[in-house]
């Protein structure tokens, strides 16, 4: 997703976040809530090895849609389930290269033989949170406390690196070195608009045929950021 059209984006669902509690006065005994959602992030590597570094700041863009269904009378407990699309970088000084046989190699960039002024591998995912939601919400009351826990599963339908310095500008797309499925833990604790965000992936970013020096690369995302939930 182009910087463009991501910030037009952010822009339209923040603006109807805060004119929620103007256009949504209709008391429903049935009501519902949070039903689409859009954050932002900023993204760090876990578990990575010794000498790679993120440098920069890497982002992380989210938007979805999840269908609330409340467990309990007073509807202030739900189980909620949806689909969404994240965008995320990892900006960093671990260089992707494909050698004479086609195949992809990685290393830490020796910035003493090599400059560069970006580095970085980014995804394209379609995911599927899974939450369950406890808020202090009422059928008149759209300002409340929440809290919402769960897990999120991804597929990966397109990832790339690229690199652009003295070797060059190296872009690869589709490396089948990343894990197409990735899962995570999800967290968001907030009141009204404002929620702070937490996702805990659980498995690697990429699988076992990427190695850094005879290593596997077993680095996870943790993702740290605001979410916004809109009716």
């Amino acid at each position: 997703m182009k910087k463009p059209l991501a910030i037009l984006i952010f822009t339209f669902f923040t603006t109807a976040v805060f004119s929620q509690e103007i256009t949504s006065k209709v008391v429903d005994s049935l009501y519902k809530e949070d039903q689409f959602y859009i954050g932002t992030t900023y993204n760090l590597l876990t578990r990575k090895p010794e000498d790679l570094k993120q440098n920069s700041f890497s982002l992380g863009f989210h938007l979805g849609y999840i269908k609330d269904m409340p467990i309990n009378k007073r509807r202030n407990k739900s189980i909620g389930i949806g689909l969404g699309y994240s965008t995320n970088s990892y900006i960093q000084n671990m260089l992707i290269q494909q050698d004479n046989s086609g195949n992809l190699n990685y290393s830490i960039i020796d910035t003493e033989a090599i400059s560069f002024t970006k580095n970085k591998f980014s995804e394209h995912v379609l995911e599927l949170p899974i939450e369950y939601r406890w808020r202090t919400s009422t059928k008149t009351s759209y300002k409340f406390w929440r809290i919402y826990a769960g897990a999120k599963f991804g597929y990966v339908f397109s990832n790339r690196s690229k690199f652009k310095g003295s070797l060059g500008e190296l872009k690869y797309n589709n490396i089948e070195d990343f894990n197409a499925f990735q899962y995570g833990l999800t967290l968001s604790v907030g009141y009204n608009t404002w929620n702070i965000y937490v996702y805990y992936g659980l498995n690697p970013i990429f699988s076992d045929t990427a190695q850094l020096d005879g290593e596997n690369l077993d680095m996870n995302a943790v993702k740290i950021g605001l979410m916004f939930y809109i009716l």
